[in-house]
């Protein structure tokens, strides 16, 4: 598994119980914060796990991606369809489609996504600055 999806993978598997936590677990937190943080953690969770199935993507391409689809659940939302709806009123209903639209929502997704994003570019600009002194050095290395 190439570096950058098992960060990835690492990534996932830390903000999805933070995420189940923050609905979950009774931590005093404000109604703002209980669902606008949950919903945040929703979108950061939806973009590594996007970025685990398309590592070679661009942090841009993987942001992008992530912004659509969340939209595009959240929307899903205005679509009455039984079985979906049936399934919306599972926990695993409420937790991975949510259950009413809210444009305020979106806007909680995509500055979740656009930090996650942030913090990508910032791990890749680590991985790839690490390559390219090393790809310097070999160059150099041989050029002596």
């Amino acid at each position: 598994m190439p570096k950058r999806r098992v960060t990835y993978v690492v990534l996932l598997l830390i903000t999805i119980p933070v995420g189940l936590a923050w609905r979950m677990v009774p931590l005093g937190l404000s109604p703002f914060w209980l669902k606008f943080g949950g919903s945040a953690l929703w979108a950061m969770a939806l973009y590594w796990f996007i970025a685990v199935c398309l590592p070679r993507l661009s942090v841009v391409g993987l942001g992008c991606l992530a912004a659509a689809v969340a939209a595009v659940v959240e929307f899903s939302r205005l679509w009455r369809v039984p079985a979906l709806d049936a399934f919306r009123l599972t926990l695993a209903g409420r937790l991975l489609l949510g259950r009413y639209f809210s444009l305020k929502n979106i806007a909680a997704y995509w500055v979740a996504i656009a930090v996650a994003a942030l913090l990508n570019r910032w791990l890749v600009r680590s991985d790839g600055s690490n390559r390219r002194l090393r790809r310097e050095r070999n160059i150099r290395g041989v050029a002596s």
